[in-house]
């Protein structure tokens, strides 16, 4: 429904099916990544993504995820690709480093290849606040991501 006459407005489709979603997650921080991955795996199949059409890749740290992203959006075999990682704050500069620099790598690979990518990498100053935000996160990218791939295929109609 359109919230302005004689505007055409997209709708916000959240129907998985027949999409095809790849995942990477890092292993560092591996109870939290799990965590993420659970739920967002659980948030796909409640959206009604095949088991099929997803494929999840794992990496040594959140440094690693974009060019693992790149490669499978260069593949073309996927309509979405979600970015799964926990960053936790530590007593260096590094937390930063990592934070800034995944997620810059994250957006140019979705800006480069026109792939969507929901960004789940969380940055945390703690394990008990990446403990509270790991499932909600991973739920919340799953839908961005179909909805970002329901969109993307509007707009290419």
């Amino acid at each position: 429904m359109s919230r302005f006459d004689n505007i055409f407005e997209y709708d916000n489709n959240l129907n998985g099916a027949g999409l095809k979603i790849g995942i990477v997650m890092s292993r560092f921080n591996l109870p939290v990544c799990e965590g993420l991955l659970s739920a967002c795996v659980d948030e796909l199949k409640r959206l009604g993504v095949a088991d099929a059409d997803m494929a999840i890749a794992n990496v040594p740290g959140a440094l690693e995820i974009p060019l693992v992203l790149q490669s499978m959006a260069q593949s073309r075999r996927y309509n979405a690709l979600i970015a799964l990682g926990a960053v936790i704050r530590g007593d260096t500069y590094h937390f930063e480093v990592v934070s800034n620099d995944s997620c810059r790598a994250v957006m140019d690979v979705q800006l480069q290849t026109g792939v969507p990518i929901a960004n789940g990498i969380l940055t945390c100053e703690n394990d008990d606040q990446a403990e509270v935000r790991m499932q909600p996160k991973g739920a919340d990218c799953a839908q961005a991501a179909v909805e970002m791939a329901n969109l993307q295929k509007a707009l290419d109609q």
